[in-house]
């Protein structure tokens, strides 16, 4: 329960607070943090684990639900369930490969420069709002497990997102209600843990292969300083390509007619499953008959082939880190492997081969190790700790467009931040009293072909002739990523200073906007929150429920069976009756009546694991 003390001074109520990491993943999302007077992180417990799916899904009356629930929804209500939208961050249409748009719902190409849009129904959500939702599930559930207010977070973004996608994900957070102190990139993350939980020195690689994002990051950690010498990337390569590809393949081996009556997103989700199943047995053949009546089969060797197209270009990121770095494989002490797909054997096998005088360390849950780096750095930022210090750097170059087009690099990658730069100039044209500078980001020689982040026009210049005026362009680029541009003619004083608010975020008006609009409308809309939260419980309660009867149906009576299938559907008819009371009492009757078998079965696990084990051996 959480303390609340009472300020006798100011006579305020102040409530304890904490600082978070939070790993907004692809495919799952995790919130950390460090208990007060402890060193090691922990995951936050949300509903029985920490692991909440990044999946958003829309009611009929368009009220999101995050999670379990949401993602139970993909295969009835694909349409209304978004799933890997931190793929669209800091995206507009044209930016999304073509190939990966076989998806339930529905990307809207407004042929602009614009953000990109999901419809849901007769509704658009951009992918900042929809992010919103799942950091605001984690941020709610955080403060329902620990007792104390969450408004303060460190949230973690792959090595290689670039300016406009690191804006998306800080919008996100503040139109979630959270306060976000530091965007930190998720193999510094996942080093940070590593390095305080197994005491790593030396050079260490960091392999992150998530759901929908691959990162490689070389490290230099001595006495409690994480250096970053080079990061590489993929921000559109993750083990959902795999999967896409599984099922791209199965396809393959169908009729038409089987394919067209069998939905692309109903395939994708049991090629995740056939992946997990041989990835946790090589031997084993996977097979699924779809009530279309497709058949599918898949084996290890088949997996390994459809996969190392795209494994090898995760292997093409390394061998650029390592060259960034000036590295060979030989100078590596540890390989630390990051994400969910990192459990597939031939990513293992293969990095053994490559490392082979390399400690291959996986022995944090690579589920969790970024969220708990995250929750490390959140500490050291609340003034915890002082033992820490992290040096990381931006991963792609940073300059403006000069004559002809070309991109003159003024930050070049792998640059350590915070880092400040500046570099002078001059006008082409007699008597030139305006100049444009537009920033761009990328590795191409031609601005074209690299990413604008804006734009802004330093006015006011003395009329000179060409080649006379002297002009300063400065780049400031901090902790997070973030990017602030000043222009100075240094013989009048002219200056002009930018904050650059990427082409695809929000602007501040723009989140503030939103944000107003929600505290405008709360006190209307607590109530119909509550009532949405107890809907929530409700169907969750249900699906938990119900699988678990599901599960041990043998080891209940018929008259536990029976009674539980009566509370269920009165919940279930329930649900949409908008008496939030008579719901809250339906679902605590289903639990009072559950509970006693449920606790039984329990007793019964746990005497079987114990069988046999000596008092000394139970420790």
């Amino acid at each position: 329960m959480a303390k609340i003390s009472i300020n006798i001074a100011s006579g305020s109520i102040e409530k304890p607070k904490i600082v978070v990491g939070i790993d907004l993943g692809t495919t799952n999302s995790l919130v950390a943090y460090v208990p007060k007077g402890q060193g090691q992180s922990q995951i936050i417990p949300i509903r029985g684990n920490g692991i909440v799916p990044s999946v958003v899904h829309f009611d009929a009356h368009d009220v999101p639900a995050v999670g379990v629930y949401a993602k139970d929804k993909l295969l009835g209500q694909p349409e209304r369930t978004i799933y890997s939208v931190k793929r669209l961050l800091g995206k507009n249409y044209g930016d999304i490969p073509l190939n990966t748009l076989d998806i339930g719902y529905r990307i809207i190409d407004d042929s602009s420069e614009n953000m990109v849009k999901v419809q849901v129904g007769s509704r658009f959500y951009n992918p900042i709002e929809l992010s919103a939702e799942i950091l605001k599930e984690l941020k709610q559930q955080a403060e329902v497990s620990l007792g104390v207010l969450v408004e303060q977070a460190v949230i973690t973004v792959p090595a290689y997102f670039n300016e406009s996608q690191r804006q998306a994900t800080r919008d996100a957070g503040k139109l979630a209600g959270l306060d976000v102190l530091r965007i930190i990139n998720e193999p510094t993350a996942a080093s940070l843990a590593y390095g305080i939980q197994e005491q790593s020195q030396g050079h260490v690689l960091v392999y992150d292969l998530g759901g929908g994002t691959f990162d490689v990051s070389v490290l230099q950690i001595e006495d409690g300083v994480f250096e970053v010498l080079s990061t590489h990337g993929d921000t559109y390569l993750g083990g959902d390509d795999i999967d896409r590809r599984i099922a791209e393949y199965w396809r393959e081996q169908t009729s038409q007619e089987a394919n067209e009556k069998t939905p692309f997103a109903e395939l994708r989700i049991w090629a995740e499953k056939a992946k997990i199943e041989l990835s946790n047995n090589k031997n084993a053949v996977f097979e699924y008959v779809f009530e279309s009546g497709m058949k599918v089969y898949l084996d290890y060797a088949v997996l390994v082939k459809i996969a190392n197209p795209i494994l090898e270009k995760t292997w093409n990121s390394v061998k650029k880190a390592l060259k960034d770095a000036q590295l060979t494989p030989a100078d590596i002490q540890e390989v630390v492997l990051v994400g969910g797909s990192t459990r597939f054997p031939e990513i293992q096998e293969q990095l053994t081969q490559w490392f082979a005088e390399s400690r291959i360390n996986n022995q944090i849950n690579p589920d969790e190790v970024v969220a708990l780096g995250a929750a490390i750095e959140a500490d050291v930022l609340a003034g915890n700790r002082s033992d820490v210090l992290l040096l990381d750097v931006t991963p792609l170059s940073l300059g403006i467009e000069t004559a002809g087009g070309l991109m003159d690099v003024l930050i070049p990658r792998n640059s350590k931040i915070p880092v400040r730069v500046g570099r002078e100039y001059t006008t082409s044209v007699d008597g030139q009293v305006n100049l444009k500078v537009s920033v761009f980001q990328g590795e191409r020689e031609l601005v074209a072909e690299n990413r604008q982040l804006g734009s802004f026009i330093l006015e006011g210049i003395p009329s000179m002739p060409a080649g006379m005026p002297k002009i300063e362009i400065q780049f400031a680029l901090n902790a997070d990523g973030m990017l602030q541009v000043q222009a100075k003619e240094l013989r009048s004083g002219v200056v002009q200073k930018v904050e650059i608010q990427p082409s695809y975020g929000l602007t501040d008006a723009q989140v503030e906007e939103m944000l107003l609009s929600g505290l405008t409308n709360a006190k209307t809309d607590v109530e119909e929150r509550l009532l949405r939260e107890s809907q929530n419980e409700a169907r969750q309660i249900i699906y938990t429920t119900e699988r678990f009867i599901e599960k041990n149906a043998n080891l209940l009576s018929n008259e536990e069976k029976a009674g539980t299938e009566q509370r269920i559907e009165t919940v279930r008819g329930l649900i949409d009756n908008g008496d939030r009371h008579v719901l809250q009492t339906a679902i605590e009757n289903l639990n009072d009546f559950s509970r006693p078998f449920a606790e039984r079965l329990m007793d019964i696990a746990v005497s079987k694991a114990l069988k046999g084990n000596r008092i000394d051996q139970m420790k």
